[in-house]
Order: structure tokens, then C-alpha cells, then sequence
């Protein structure tokens, strides 16, 4: 299943095209539709300083949480806006799960296939995020919540092009969440956790070093419990950071200045 991720179809500049832009306090501000090669459409958000080049690249990937307003691309749009003025180019996508309903209309049976297509969207999107003029191919984070962190561990395991992540409130394997619904029993279950194993993030967050990994985990996680998130980390290489909140799914502005900080830091953008 990695060989589709791994031999994807680039994004050519055709497959994005700006559907508005407006430039305010020296930020300019592009909403784009994108095209993927799986016949859907996704709209994304650009953010970066109206005058600049050397800018650091920052790729935003949302988490799924149906009952909050966050549940989507505008989740990152105000950390994106003050690291676009620090000297950051920041992409803000859609995803599967942007869909409210996504978790009810989907199948154990489009699980892994929906994950391949996840990782390869999300390739591309770093595709067109590179392309762009000014940006410092050295300096690329990878930034994702939930499902947006586990997708981000799946595309990196065979993209090296991202030099630093932070990973938030992920679960290490597919089935910790896949398997809410339908629960399945018995050899029906098994089954599907072995076939989701080969694309499992705890299977690849090894192999995202060199790149160094801020994990933000919630101490009250009824998603992620301690133990699986001690898990994930600990099977990652160094350089490698994990950071607790006491919180729950959604972290707290405690873990959102940190993970500004970490970025600031880590990609030489300007200090407050």
C-alpha cells in the first residue's frame, strides 16, 4: 500500500488556482481550490507576509472533532497569521474529515484506502506549498492534529522533505479510533487491524529522523489515553520532545504558545 503513497502524481500549478486574495496589516491572505486526482475538490488557505523571501514553510492539517467550529481548515488560521508575520509561508487544508459526517458515512472497508488518498493529498499539498517563490526548502514543518498528525507520520514515511513536526493529541494506530464504529467482532476485527498495521503511524514515526518531533498529548484524553501516548513517542527516534497539558482532545492555549515557540525556534522565525 506505501508504493501508491510513494508513487504518487505530483501536483502541477494547473491543480491549484486562487479563488480570492486580499492583503491586509503587510499579510496576504489566498483562498485556493485545489484538485485532487480522486475526483473531489478541496479548499485551502494561504498565509504570507506581502514582502519577504527566505520564508520558512509550514503545513497545517486540521484534526475531526464534529461538535467544534475548529473541526476544519480555520483551526491554525490564527497561529498561521502571527507565523506569517514571523517570516512563514502557512498552507491550511481540507481533508476527508473536514465533512462533519465523515466518521458515519465511512466504512472499515474505505479505511485504508481512504488513508492512502489522505497521504497523497497531502503530499501534494506540500507539492504546491514548495513551489511557491521565497520559500526556504530547508526550513518545512508538518503540523497536525488527530487524524491531522497520524495522515502527517503516514505522508512522512516516505516524504523526506518536511524538517521538523509537531504531532497533537494523535493516537499510534488507525483502529484505536477506526474501530468506534462499527465496532466488529472477532475474526471481522482482527482482520482489519492487521490490514490497517502496514499504513499504522506507530508502523512509520520511526522513520521520520532526522526531523525533529514536538508530541503535544492532554492528560485527560478520553481519545488517547496516557499509555498510548507514551507509546508513540517512545517508539520515535530522537530528536524528539513530549509535552503534557492538562486538558483533554482539544489541548489548550498552554500547548498553543509552546508549539508557537517550538516553531519560532526551530525555523529561525522572528521572536515577538
Amino acid at each position: 500500500m506505501l508504493t501508491q503513497i510513494q508513487n504518487y502524481a505530483p501536483a502541477a500549478a494547473a491543480d491549484w488556482r486562487s479563488i480570492g486574495s486580499e492583503t491586509r496589516d503587510g499579510l496576504e491572505n489566498s483562498l485556493l481550490l485545489a484538485r485532487t486526482p480522486f475526483g473531489v475538490q478541496r479548499v485551502a488557505e494561504m498565509f504570507r507576509p506581502e514582502h519577504g523571501e527566505n520564508l520558512a514553510a509550514i503545513l497545517f492539517v486540521h484534526w475531526y472533532e464534529p461538535e467544534s467550529p475548529t473541526s476544519n481548515r480555520h483551526q491554525f488560521e490564527h497561529e498561521a497569521k502571527i507565523l506569517a508575520q514571523a517570516g512563514a509561508m502557512c498552507l491550511l487544508v481540507e481533508t476527508l474529515w473536514s465533512d462533519m459526517d465523515f466518521f458515519l458515512k465511512r466504512t472499515q472497508a474505505d479505511d485504508a484506502r481512504n488513508s492512502i488518498q489522505e497521504a497523497v493529498n497531502l503530499r501534494r499539498a506540500l507539492d504546491f506549498l514548495l513551489q511557491q517563490n521565497g520559500v526556504d526548502k530547508q526550513r518545512v514543518a508538518y503540523v497536525g492534529h488527530d487524524f491531522g498528525g497520524m495522515y502527517g507520520v503516514l505522508m512522512g514515511s516516505v516524504d523526506k522533505r518536511p524538517t521538523h513536526y509537531v504531532v497533537m493529541a494523535a493516537t499510534p494506530r488507525f483502529p484505536d479510533w477506526y474501530l468506534y464504529f462499527p465496532k466488529l467482532e472477532g475474526a471481522a476485527r482482527a482482520e482489519f487491524i492487521s490490514q490497517m498495521q502496514e499504513l499504522d503511524p506507530i508502523t512509520h514515526i520511526a522513520e521520520l529522523a532526522p526531523a525533529p518531533i514536538l508530541f503535544q498529548f492532554a492528560t485527560q484524553d478520553r481519545h488517547v489515553p496516557r499509555e498510548r501516548a507514551q507509546e508513540f513517542f517512545d517508539t520515535a527516534r530522537e530528536p524528539k520532545e513530549l509535552k503534557w497539558y492538562d486538558a483533554g482532545h482539544g489541548l489548550n492555549e498552554h500547548a498553543t504558545q509552546d508549539r508557537m515557540a517550538w516553531l519560532r525556534e526551530n525555523l529561525k522565525l522572528k521572536k515577538d
